[in-house]
């Protein structure tokens, strides 16, 4: 069944900068009554808000400045943008990092929160607390779908959000809440998150393994992972999973159930 976009409110985090905005934008302009744009740089978060409100119509987007690490933060943000919009539609769990330099602070923003910010929707928009129902999409990356060497744990985090979203995509779940859980794979996008994480830690052996294997992957504009997102919200089943890369349109991945495989004796 196609989710129709048009009227709806919506959250993004991280939606200040990057394929974020990117994803504001293009909610904006398919007709998105208003988004809650959650960002961590007041300065960036305040700047892009104007922006959108300038292009769109006053009132169409509000920034909220949240660490999405604190439980507390993101509760509130969750429930300020619920608050302001009566409801919320749509959420987009976009916040996230790649700096294997801070493994543990890579766990706590691109797994934990994309979690935390799981429940918060349900919770607000589950039929069964209330709620009009909705779609989730959380951000993982085609890095949560392959091995690298020079990441692993970031690696290790987007495979986790995919396992995590899937398992929120069941119907044990969409059946109790009517909420849609999809998942978005990203390919190598022209983002700060490219390109600060190539000056901040791509020096020592392992940053520079994972910048040459960055840099042998095809490269998109944001521009074309947010149209792949609009797509998938609006068409995605429930629990799917899609990849956005090299600039081409947005294709579902096939994931196997568990077969049981020997190698060797």
């Amino acid at each position: 069944m196609t989710f129709d976009v048009k009227g709806k409110y919506a959250l993004v985090t991280g939606g200040a900068t990057g394929i974020g905005l990117a994803y504001v934008k293009e909610l904006l302009r398919n007709g998105v009554a208003a988004v809650a744009v959650a960002d961590l740089d007041d300065r960036k978060g305040d700047n892009a808000v104007k922006e959108l409100n300038t292009e769109f119509g006053s009132g169409k987007a509000i920034f909220i400045k949240c660490d999405v690490t604190k439980a507390d933060e993101l509760t509130a943000t969750f429930q300020k943008a619920a608050q302001t919009f009566k409801g919320l539609d749509i959420v987009i769990n976009n916040a996230g990092i790649l700096d294997d330099s801070r493994w543990e602070m890579e766990i706590a923003i691109n797994v934990t929160a994309v979690a935390r910010g799981t429940w918060l929707a349900f919770d607000i928009m589950g039929k069964n607390k209330g709620g009009r129902g909705g779609v989730v999409a959380n951000i993982a990356s085609i890095l949560g779908l392959q091995a690298m060497a020079g990441c692993p744990v970031y690696v290790a985090t987007k495979h986790a959000v995919v396992g995590l979203s899937r398992s929120f995509g069941m119907p044990y779940h969409f059946d109790r809440t009517g909420v849609k859980v999809v998942t978005m794979c990203p390919g190598v996008t022209d983002t700060p998150l490219i390109s600060e994480a190539h000056h901040r830690q791509f020096t020592d052996d392992l940053g520079k393994e994972c910048g040459r294997e960055l840099d042998s992957l095809p490269k998109q504009q944001p521009e074309n992972v947010a149209k792949g997102m609009l797509h998938i919200i609006r068409n995605g089943s429930n629990g799917s999973v899609w990849v956005s890369e090299g600039g081409q349109p947005v294709y579902e991945v096939a994931i196997p159930e568990r077969e049981t495989i020997r190698v060797g004796n």
